[in-house]
């Protein structure tokens, strides 16, 4: 979940539409009652600080869209329209997950075809973007590139997509401690950041555009 000040200058900086994830921590989906009232607090201070949608899922242990929690938290997020994320990925029977999804009234539902990337799972994203019918949009995202977004997109039928287009920017440090690390230091380097590539973006568009 960003921070409401990162929220607050996002949406001075761009004219796109800005939608706030919703996630406590890492991990998995099933929530304790103290994370889930977390949750509600930070769906409202999105929401005061003008965020145009919501983004947030929440499993059962036995792998099901969990609908008394969602309910709830739909109930929050309202009248802000609200996206599934890849929690979506974990469920038992992805299809009875799809007609859970909608019945619920989520807008839209974000998956990688329940497999490691959208392009391993790009049978499973096209039958489902066929068993929506419309009733709700099926976005493809997870390990989405340039390279790979056209087969995506013309094998999935999708609308939509969602990557992060980022790259690595090297720090502006002059001076290194290479003796330690702040935190995750066997996942992340300590002096490299990962930036959203305005060339990336512009090249994904333009695929899109050609396609959609």
């Amino acid at each position: 979940t960003p921070a409401p000040g990162l929220l607050q200058v996002v949406k001075q900086c761009v004219r796109v539409p800005v939608f706030v994830m919703i996630r406590p921590r890492g991990g998995d989906f099933l929530y304790s009652d103290r994370e889930v009232e977390v949750m509600k607090a930070d769906i409202r201070l999105a929401k005061l600080h003008g965020a145009d949608g919501l983004v947030f899922g929440a499993l059962t242990e036995d792998g099901r869209i969990d609908t008394e929690l969602c309910t709830a938290l739909l109930a929050v997020c309202r009248p802000l329209p609200v996206t599934f994320h890849r929690a979506f990925d974990m469920v038992h029977d992805p299809v009875v997950a799809l007609e859970t999804l909608i019945s619920l009234g989520f807008e839209r539902v974000l998956t990688s075809g329940c497999d490691s990337s959208a392009l391993e799972g790009l049978s499973l994203i096209k039958r489902l973007a066929e068993q929506a019918k419309g009733r709700i949009v099926v976005v493809p995202g997870g390990g989405i590139t340039e390279r790979n977004l056209q087969r995506i997109l013309e094998g999935s039928t999708a609308s939509e997509f969602h990557c992060s287009a980022r790259s690595a920017r090297d720090s502006g440090m002059k001076f290194r401690n290479p003796n330690v690390a702040m935190g995750a230091s066997f996942s992340a380097p300590e002096y490299s950041i990962k930036v959203a590539d305005v060339a990336k973006v512009r090249t994904l568009n333009a695929i899109a555009k050609n396609i959609l």
